[in-house]
């Protein structure tokens, strides 16, 4: 039987269609005619093995909430034995960690090539921010601040986001901002096509911090606070993906958590076993926005796909 266009479009499209999803009482499923992913959120947790969270009664948002309506990954590894934080966020933004095996700032660990994600996504006018929890916005920052971690920011590391290390590069001031602009972005519908997201070591999990003096409930905590902004917004219910992950396992390369929220996710607490790295969330990005080439790593490792009922 010979279908018309109109009929195969709708019957693609009918398992997205069938699983319509709310969020706050909204409704998650664009129409069909927006069904591709077209922003991201990623937030970066920190130093958990999946095992540390799964059922974990310190993480209940994460267990109660998150999991039933995501999609996650149960054998999501850092890249093997690299450690500690920094060179995994290298890795996630450039396919590599460059040699690097410690957290040292961008005086020492600065590098030159323009041939990493958002410098791909600026060449292609896609848009992109990293919205940094505790940093004041005024200037570019290339160095520790109270809360603030540089090694948790990969984007100041590169000489062309940062004009060369300079602190007032407009550049690099326009694109790396304050977390507390988010919910400004999002409200106004302002926010960018990418979105890193790197709350301060109380909130990621890293530090033990008053008063809840327990590294999970504090990042729970922060989740369970912050994600409904994002999960309410035009950007994520049009068209959005959020993925919240670990840099690194706790002595050891993991399995960390990879939890996908999106109007495409499988959801509805699908998971797999497939084995992923963090060249495979590049590789998810770099196909999200269809951007090339390959960045290192994200060449060979296996895309996020099966996560998603639809992809890209």
């Amino acid at each position: 039987m010979k279908f018309s266009k109109r009929v195969v479009t709708t019957l693609r499209f009918a398992p997205l269609l069938a699983g319509i999803a709310t969020f706050g009482g909204c409704q998650t499923t664009p129409p069909v005619s927006e069904a591709h992913i077209k922003t991201v959120f990623i937030i970066l947790m920190e130093n958990k093995n999946w095992v540390q969270i799964l059922g974990s009664s310190s993480a209940p948002h994460i267990n109660n909430t998150l999991l039933p309506m995501a999609s996650h990954a149960e054998l999501y590894f850092n890249p093997p034995l690299v450690h500690p934080s920094l060179p995994n966020y290298l890795w996630l933004e450039a396919g590599v960690n460059f040699g690097i095996f410690n957290d040292d700032p961008p005086s020492a660990n600065h590098q030159s090539t323009t041939q990493h994600l958002v410098t791909l996504l600026q060449k292609s006018g896609i848009s992109w921010k990293t919205y940094q929890e505790d940093i004041s916005g005024t200037d570019c920052p290339l160095v520790n601040n109270g809360l603030y971690a540089v090694r948790h920011n990969p984007f100041v590391y590169f000489d062309d986001v940062t004009d060369n290390r300079n602190p007032n590069s407009a550049n690099c001031i326009s694109h790396v901002r304050p977390f507390g602009e988010l919910a400004t972005d999002l409200a106004n519908n302002t926010v960018a096509r990418y979105n890193f997201i790197t709350p301060n070591v109380c909130n990621d999990m890293h530090d033990s911090c008053a008063p809840l003096n327990d590294p999970i409930r504090q990042g729970d905590t922060w989740l369970s606070q912050n994600l409904p902004a994002i999960l309410d917004s035009a950007a994520y219910r049009s068209g959005g993906a959020v993925f919240v992950t670990w840099d690194e396992g706790a002595f050891s390369d993991g399995p960390i958590g990879m939890i996908v929220l999106s109007p495409f996710a499988k959801g509805n607490g699908y998971r797999n076993f497939v084995r992923y790295t963090h060249g495979s969330t590049l590789r998810t990005f770099q196909e999200i926005f269809g951007v090339r080439p390959f960045l290192r790593d994200a060449a060979i490792e296996t895309d996020l796909s099966d996560l998603f009922a639809v992809f890209p």
